[in-house]
């Protein structure tokens, strides 16, 4: 079966060379850059290629354009320190097979071009190691690819059936036990010895109230926390109830116009309300970076700026900073619900989880003797 030529292979160029200066430019240029127009086979006026443009841009989540950006850097890399070629689009379909076997074997013992551009990648900071990448990280990167033909109207060189069928194999070749996204749950008694750290600073008052809600509401991913302004908190029945409802505008499952409106009970409600009043927040942001002088600042707090701390406060609390991650505190509410025994469809509603099956492992990682089920005859 013959399949669309390419460039001829030749030795990669040194990490310092064409690589290094491809790297040295802003990355968002570089992204925005391939997001342009125009759109084969349309014809569109410049006024209209810039407005498509900009439409795809404003209606693209955040999250989504920082992994592109990512997927965008290592993927033209990798064609330079490979080819010694800029990306094409669309893309010749043997330069896609080429990348689907670079990736789905160690190279770690392998002679030729691809083991000198993992090599040149490597010396560049984009690459980890010689290392099988896991099949998830492969599929990632293919599908950031494909949208960038999709946004050029192109078609993907990826659909092609012998490459199709390559990736198949590669995905099952390379196949290993999921790795869950944190190390351990934050499970209730950890959750209480990381707020035992929390003193009552601007600094402690704020990650108290973001682990709380964080946990609380549901097991938020960090980007949900972050995300948050005041005005997302509605607190009119907290005087009578002690319940705030939180809004959450973008989630992986939802957009603005099905935007849930989740609970926040008692202890969270009041770190929550006391974090509010203490930094004086009447818009914006709802959580901020705190300086070292203990003022919140009216900036955002970023995702890695909570990462942070969720470690701070682990190693506060006497854990390893290894222990848990910010998905922890996801992972730790479902565990919390099956050692509870809260049905499953309860806190789903609350996780916000679509695929019962995902949902489900946390409760199939709780210790079966710790199962609640298991007491049904006792007192």
């Amino acid at each position: 079966m013959r399949i669309a030529s390419a460039p001829t292979e030749i030795a990669p160029p040194p990490a310092t060379g064409p690589l290094i200066a491809f790297l040295t430019r802003p990355m968002r240029h570089r992204i925005l850059a391939s997001m342009d127009l125009p759109l084969a086979p349309f014809s569109l006026s410049s006024a209209d290629e810039a407005a498509l443009a900009e439409l795809y841009r404003r209606g693209t989540p955040e999250n989504t354009l920082r992994a592109w950006e990512r997927d965008l850097a290592y993927i033209a890399a990798w064609k330079l320190a490979r080819f010694a070629d800029d990306l094409s689009w669309p893309e010749a379909e043997t330069v896609a097979l080429h990348f689907v076997l670079d990736h789905a074997a160690n190279l770690s013992t392998a002679q030729g071009p691809a083991r000198q551009a993992a090599d040149t990648l490597i010396a560049a900071g984009l690459r980890r190691s010689l290392a099988c990448p896991a099949p998830s990280t492969l599929d990632r990167r293919i599908a950031s690819w494909r949208a960038f033909h999709r946004m050029k109207n192109l078609p993907s060189p990826f659909d092609a059936p012998l490459v199709a069928q390559a990736r198949g194999r590669a995905r099952r070749a390379a196949a290993r036990p999921r790795a869950p996204k944190s190390g351990n749950p934050i499970t209730r008694a950890v959750l209480e010895a990381m707020l035992a750290s929390c003193d009552h600073s601007h600094r402690g008052m704020r990650d108290r109230a973001a682990l709380m809600l964080g946990w609380a509401s549901g097991g938020r991913r960090r980007s949900e926390i972050v995300a948050l302004n005041r005005d997302d908190i509605d607190d009119r029945d907290f005087q009578d109830k002690a319940l705030l409802r939180i809004r959450l505008l973008t989630t992986k499952t939802t957009g603005p116009e099905t935007a849930p409106r989740l609970p926040l009970k008692g202890r969270a409600a009041r770190a929550v309300m006391a974090w509010i009043a203490a930094a004086r927040i009447k818009d914006g942001p709802l959580f901020r970076p705190v300086s070292l002088a203990d003022r919140p600042l009216p900036r955002r707090l970023s995702a890695d700026g909570f990462r942070l701390i969720v470690r701070h406060r682990l190693e506060l609390a006497g854990y390893p900073p290894d222990f848990a991650s910010a998905h922890g505190l996801r992972a730790g509410f479902l565990t919390q619900a099956a050692l509870e025994g809260a049905p499953l469809v309860a806190a789903m509603q609350l996780s916000l989880h679509r695929s019962v099956n995902q949902a489900q492992s946390y409760y199939a990682d709780v210790e079966i003797a710790d199962n609640p089920a298991t007491d049904l005859l006792e007192d």
